[in-house]
């Protein structure tokens, strides 16, 4: 009776939500048909440089006089570049999307068989959860200051929309405050194709939690955490770097190169998950059977390490989207970057797993395919945030290096007495803040993304091209993360064991957690024993 009332406390409590958010959720003024997003306005060069006159100048309506066909024509080519900046998001998307089932195999493999069917369930919510709570108020919080210009502008959003406070002089941002339910004038396509875009981002960061604290964590607790991730813990850090916030803004208030800069999220969606995981593990603690009363391990092997290894191989298929797909377009302003992005990213993987496999055969005189996969999946978390701004080398020996830190990682967080059954702590969290520190070694110089970013003009730049600054505005982006990522929601699952309780009782974990929380066992031929 317990669990049921309190799901349908939960439910009811949604549905109040819903009546109460008023007309505005069924109101609408933005472009739901698409007709009038993509005008002359958007046409562009391919450096990035307008053509066509602001509609609203003189200039503009001189050439309407006398080239009419002109600028009608014009109009058709602007919607067009639109319209292919939109399907590259939205496929994108899709990709990112589909490393979900990349996650539930990696984690669901990489644990044992007895928790199957509860492990990946709890993959498969964090998607249906995670999407609630991000379209109630997450998306509002991180992106409503954010206009798009890849995506015609999205005029419903904007910097007016972001919440500022002024220190001697400075602005800074943040959180927004429009978009809660995609209501309003945020019925609009290119608000839409975003919205999916970061969702599915903010859905990867939310995953990662599932896997260090996979075995012993219960449903409950689990669905609660859902909406703390994707309603306040990522979409405020997400704002900070990504929606106009402080982080972001280091550049054009303080000189510090361009700002906080994350390419796809080495630091807004790993680190932020790595680091929750971390606190979550902590509060868990260890698996039954984990570690011995002298302190020394015993291991707990995965029930099926094809899937596992499967799992990675959809992950990095998955990554193209994540980091090409983050250019948000493909045509116009330096976009067609996205082959250089994409084969960078595939170096770093290799890169990854070729050391992490020199490194486990140097260690046990065996290559252990857990940790090589691991070993990839950080080569790919590293070069999340710097493979917008690197070429090939660079992105091949960031691989390299995630490889081996992974490796360490993993043992490091094991001797401490952190119980993480699939090393996602070492390979988001650490490897993360490893991805953060690279862009501002790396960055070469080379991408122009329409001549500035973050407001500041030119091309990013690292230590080894020139630039200290940006080294020390990916610093504090990467402190920033650790003390967001892991302070707070270690205070979270501290008030969340107290009023809730997030462990399943012994009992339960040692027979399984299947029968017990999902009622139905993942193989019929398991016995407990085995």
């Amino acid at each position: 009776m317990g669990k049921k009332r309190f799901w349908l406390q939960a439910l009811l409590t949604f549905c109040c939500i819903l009546c109460l958010s008023g007309s505005s959720f069924f109101a609408w003024a933005g472009d739901p048909s698409g007709t009038a997003t993509g005008t002359a306005a958007d046409v562009q060069t391919a450096k990035g440089e307008v053509i066509i006159a602001p509609a609203d100048s003189p200039a503009f309506r001189q050439q309407q006089q006398q080239e009419p066909i002109a600028i009608q024509l014009a109009d058709a080519i602007g919607q067009n570049r639109i319209a292919v900046n939109l399907v590259w998001v939205l496929v994108s998307g899709f990709l990112v999307m589909f490393m979900q089932a990349g996650f539930a195999l990696v984690e669901t493999g990489f644990t044992q068989a007895k928790n199957a069917t509860h492990t990946m369930l709890m993959n498969f919510l964090i998607y249906v959860i995670g999407m609630t709570g991000f379209w109630i108020a997450g998306f509002a919080l991180m992106y409503g200051g954010t206009s798009v210009a890849s995506l015609g502008g999205t005029p419903p959003l904007g910097e007016n929309h972001e919440f500022t406070i002024n220190i001697f002089g400075k602005s800074f941002g943040l959180f927004a405050t429009k978009g809660w339910f995609l209501g309003g004038d945020t019925y609009d396509v290119g608000v839409y194709a975003i919205f999916l875009f970061q969702m599915v981002f903010m859905d990867t960061a939310a995953t990662i939690p599932t896997g260090a604290m996979a075995e012993r964590w219960s449903l409950k607790s689990f669905a609660i955490y859902g909406l703390f991730m994707s309603m306040f813990l990522y979409p405020l850090f997400g704002n900070w770097a990504w929606g106009g916030g402080w982080l972001a803004s280091l550049g054009t208030n303080f000189g510090l190169g361009h700002g906080y800069v994350d390419f796809a999220g080495s630091g807004v969606v790993h680190a932020i998950g790595g680091m929750c995981a971390l606190a979550g593990a902590q509060r868990l603690g260890p698996r039954l059977g984990k570690y011995n009363p002298d302190g020394s391990m015993n291991a707990l092997p995965g029930h099926n390490i094809p899937m596992g290894i499967l799992g990675a191989f959809i992950l990095a298929f998955g990554w193209f989207g994540f980091n090409a797909g983050s250019t948000l377009g493909a045509a116009g302003g330096g976009f067609l970057r996205i082959g250089v992005i994409a084969t960078v990213t595939m170096l770093a993987s290799a890169g990854g797993a070729l050391s992490a496999t020199l490194y486990m055969v140097w260690r046990t005189g065996k290559p252990d395919p857990t940790m090589i996969a691991n070993g990839l999946l950080a080569g790919l978390v590293a070069v999340t945030a710097p493979s917008g701004f690197i070429g090939a080398t660079a992105g091949f020996v960031i691989g390299l290096t995630a490889g081996v830190v992974v490796c360490y990682s993993v043992e490091t967080i094991d001797r401490l007495g952190i119980d993480d059954p699939v090393g996602a702590i070492s390979v988001h969290g650490v490897c993360g803040i490893l991805g953060l520190l690279c862009v501002g070694i790396f960055a070469d110089g080379t991408a122009i993304y329409g001549g500035s970013w973050n407001g500041v003009e030119g091309a990013v730049r690292g230590l080894l091209y020139g630039d200290g600054g940006q080294f020390v505005a990916q610093l504090i982006g990467a402190g920033v993360a650790i003390l967001w990522g892991y302070g707070v929601s270690a205070v979270f699952f501290s008030l969340l064991d107290e009023l809730v309780g997030m462990r399943v009782p012994p009992a339960v974990e040692t027979e399984g957690l299947d029968i017990a929380e999902t009622g139905v066992i993942a193989y019929s031929n398991y016995q407990s024993n085995q």
